[in-house]
């Protein structure tokens, strides 16, 4: 009945042990579907945001299209808007799957490892007790096997010497052998008493230790294992929620964004735009006079018919009855046009031609720096030889006056034009009124800057003036020229610090300490130095590389060099 029951118990312990492997594998294998979830989550997060990302870059205006000019409208400005802050939309979604990344994904692979190490070893350890308390229990029974036989060996003995005790036939000497049989087998029975008590009370106890001490403690242990991983996927499923609700508040911005874009559409305004685009400047067309051809004399053209009129005087029969009336729907030239865009209505001409100046100017100001630029790099090799060769500079500084001289030409061919079209053909002995905007920026440039037209500089104050081939136009130096020492002095842009000490010897430099603070006046212009001021009376220039520039970008002048 003893051995019924503790059969019963170890294999009821056995299936729980069973029964508890299965069910934290069962565990794990959830542990690792949620976090293959999670992985599939962030993967269609990036494709939709890389297909976001890819929908605002398909619809941005390209350059120099004729989508970026359509963008002048406000309608195409929200539009443009909201394709950018889908863009950072679609970043808010690259966020939510790095987060589900970082903070759920790898994390939960992590624990999954500790988890199964953990579980492993709980288990490990219910194995090894289990099996120490059935070889515990094996000696036991061996014990108590070994002391039945000797037992019923001892009996079989005392009954062989009674017997032998009790026959007048055997000799004393097989007597007092079976009598030592007997007590040697009864000495072996008590022996194996023994010991089978000493089993069996140790086994009694490693039994109580088993089922109320070690067995407890390891489901125990199993049971924490399993309430964390619980707890751990709460967590996780927790997290799963925080990391779209983190991002809610800028996807709110973006969606406002838009709707603040859309609300900012002014239908007025791109209304007036079309008209400002699309003006032509033709006057309307007169009265067309009625012809009477019922009374046989000779018709007359009234001064506002349309019809032109032959040199005679004798009305010129039109080539169409409605061709050059009906101006507003005559068709356009297709192709480029001519140069002075004259095929365009005066209103759409005017704004091309002055476009136009407005480009060559630019080009003629970007000459006009690089040849200063040059200019004073020529100086600097002329007074220090060991820094290069001045006559290198010359086939530049002669290729970038035939191109300011070009480009001088065509800007004077394009205002004679404009100046055709807004009624005020150019007189030669005297410009036109409307100039380009080098001309205007010459007559009334800042004495800080140092892109003068027609001057070459360096950083002793000397300059040479060359003269156009149409005009001549003269412009003082505003730097260190004799002739105007009543100019204003340079403003400053900023401070700088000398990190080395300069001697200033050549002309035109000034002399530094180091660590000396010092007013900068004009920046480096790619020719290695700086122009400072240490007071109203003791400027010049120093190696940019000598000093360490704080620029004031509110200054006047501060982003007038390059």
């Amino acid at each position: 009945m003893v051995e019924e029951n503790m059969g019963a118990c170890w294999s009821q312990t056995k299936d729980q042990f069973d029964n508890l492997e299965k069910h934290t594998q069962w565990g794990i294998e959830f542990v690792e579907r949620y976090t293959k979830f999670v992985k599939e989550r962030s993967e269609i997060e990036i494709s939709y945001a890389k297909q976001i990302r890819n929908l605002s870059k398909k619809y941005q205006p390209k350059k120099n299209s004729k989508e970026e000019e359509e963008f002048k409208y406000t309608s195409c400005r929200s539009f443009l808007t909201t394709l950018n802050e889908l863009n950072d939309y679609a970043g808010q979604h690259e966020v939510i799957a790095e987060n589900l990344t970082s903070q759920i994904i790898s994390e939960l692979s992590r624990y999954i490892q500790e988890l199964k190490q953990e579980r492993k070893s709980h288990f490990h350890d219910g194995r090894k007790a289990q099996q120490h308390i059935e070889n515990s229990w094996k000696q036991l029974e061996s014990s108590k096997r070994r002391f039945e036989r000797d037992c019923k060996e001892a009996d079989r003995a005392q009954q062989y010497f009674e017997k032998m005790d009790a026959d007048i036939n055997v000799t004393k000497a097989d007597v007092e052998k079976a009598r030592q049989q007997a007590q040697l087998r009864h000495q072996m029975a008590a022996d194996s008493k023994a010991e089978y008590s000493a089993y069996l009370q140790k086994f009694n106890q490693e039994q109580n230790e088993h089922y109320y001490t070690l067995i407890p403690h390891i489901f125990q242990r199993i049971q924490e294992m399993e309430e964390r991983r619980i707890e751990r996927v709460g967590e996780s499923m927790k997290t799963f929620a925080e990391v779209d609700r983190q991002v809610l508040p800028i996807v709110g911005k973006c969606l406002d964004g838009m709707t603040k874009a859309a609300e900012s559409i002014e239908p007025k305004t791109d209304s007036k735009q079309v008209v400002e685009a699309f003006k032509s400047g033709f006057e309307p067309p007169g009265d067309v006079e009625f012809e009477d051809y019922s009374q046989a004399m000779k018709r007359t053209v009234s001064e506002s018919s349309l019809s032109n009129t032959r040199a005679d005087g004798r009305p010129e029969k039109p080539t169409s009855k409605t061709k050059g009336k009906l101006w507003p729907f005559i068709k356009k030239n297709k192709g480029s046009g001519p140069e002075d865009f004259s095929h365009l209505p005066p209103e759409q001409r005017r704004k091309k031609l002055q476009a136009k100046i407005d480009d060559i100017n630019k080009d003629i100001q970007k000459e006009m720096d690089q040849k200063d630029a040059l200019t004073k790099m020529k100086d600097v090799y002329i007074k220090n030889p060991q820094m290069g060769d001045p006559a290198s500079v010359d086939p530049r500084l002669a290729e970038i006056a035939q191109n300011i001289e070009k480009l001088r030409v065509e800007a004077q061919k394009f205002e004679g034009w404009l100046a055709e079209v807004e009624g005020r053909l150019p007189v030669k002995s005297d410009p036109p009124r409307r100039q380009s905007s080098m001309y205007d920026t010459q007559n009334s440039t800042p004495v800080n800057n140092n892109c003068a037209q027609d001057r070459e500089s360096s950083p002793d104050g000397s300059y040479t003036e060359e003269q156009s081939s149409e005009t001549q136009i003269k412009v003082p130096n505003p730097e260190f020229d004799d002739e105007f020492d009543d100019e204003e002095p340079l403003p400053t842009i900023g401070t700088c610090k000398a990190l080395y000490p300069f001697e200033g010897h050549n002309e035109g430099t000034i002399a530094v300490a180091e660590g000396e603070m010092l007013y900068v006046i004009e920046e480096d212009k790619g020719d290695g130095w700086t122009r400072v001021r240490r007071n109203e009376e003791e400027e010049g220039y120093v190696p940019t590389s000598y000093v360490e520039v704080y620029l004031d970008t509110n200054a006047k002048g501060a982003m007038t060099y390059i």
